[in-house]
């Protein structure tokens, strides 16, 4: 019944585009797509890379997630960590979970985001 993942979705403030492009194209290199108009006029975007899309959504008030995130897999954690950090982002790295590399971070909104090597 179930097949995979389209999206997840993480909350933005209102007029958060830019700041949101900067990080989720600049510094995670996702890929930016087009929104249909309805939802255009709502705020927010949409990116992807590979078959992960996330979305951001404009949210009255924001508050950011601070503890739900989506967690995502990557071929290479330590670029990304390299990445993040090059560009002010903290890495806090996790080693809970036996054979498997992960960071968590936060979005330039605040949203914690964790990402996974096998």
């Amino acid at each position: 019944m179930l097949a995979a993942l389209h999206h997840a979705q993480v909350a933005v403030p209102k007029g958060a585009e830019d700041v949101s492009r900067a990080y989720y194209v600049g510094v995670l290199g996702m890929t930016e797509l087009p929104k249909p108009p309805v939802l255009a006029a709502r705020g927010g975007c949409w990116f992807a890379a590979g078959g992960l899309e996330i979305h951001t959504g404009v949210e009255e008030p924001f508050i950011p997630a601070r503890k739900a995130h989506p967690a995502i897999l990557v071929t290479d954690i330590d670029e990304l960590a390299a990445a993040l950090t090059a560009a002010g982002h903290e890495v806090a790295w996790d080693q809970t979970i036996p054979d498997k590399r992960r960071l968590h971070t936060f979005d330039p909104h605040g949203n914690r985001l964790e990402f996974i090597q096998q």
